[in-house]
């Protein structure tokens, strides 16, 4: 399975705020998770793409998380916005990167993290997604 890269880095301004249009989650962004935000940092985000064994492409993005505050995390979830070439949005997914089941992420941990996008519609501008935390569970 062949990979190749399509862009090497996301911004992490897209992880300061909830996103602030389209349709609420089940579950929105907390007061106290809103005020934590800013002790999530994101590092050596890429975007790869490959082709799967029956030809369907799979779009990845990988990256690490790390919690730079003083509370354990047992679940981040964000909210991936892809855009057609006009900047309209075309999809929106949201993926947890941070599970219990795997336990958690602990005050000054850093854990990787991969995304696999196989169904995002022709229309996408091919561009790495906005990317924007849409939940946090404190443990």
């Amino acid at each position: 399975m062949a990979t190749k890269a399509i862009l090497t880095a996301l911004p992490l301004l897209a992880l300061l705020s909830a996103c602030a249009t389209g349709p609420k989650e089940p579950t929105a962004l907390t007061p106290e998770a809103k005020a934590y935000v800013k002790n999530l940092g994101l590092a050596g985000v890429e975007m790869k793409a490959a082709e799967s064994f029956s030809g369907q492409q799979v779009v990845e993005i990988l990256g690490q998380i790390t919690n730079k505050g003083d509370r354990h995390l047992k679940t981040v979830e964000v909210m991936c916005v892809f855009y057609d070439p006009s900047g309209q949005v075309v999809a929106r997914e949201r993926v947890a990167i941070v599970r219990e089941k795997t336990g958690g992420l602990k005050p000054g941990d850093t854990k990787p993290f991969r995304l696999p996008f196989d169904t995002l519609p022709a229309s996408w501008n091919q561009a790495a997604p906005g990317l924007v935390i849409a939940a946090i569970v404190f443990g």
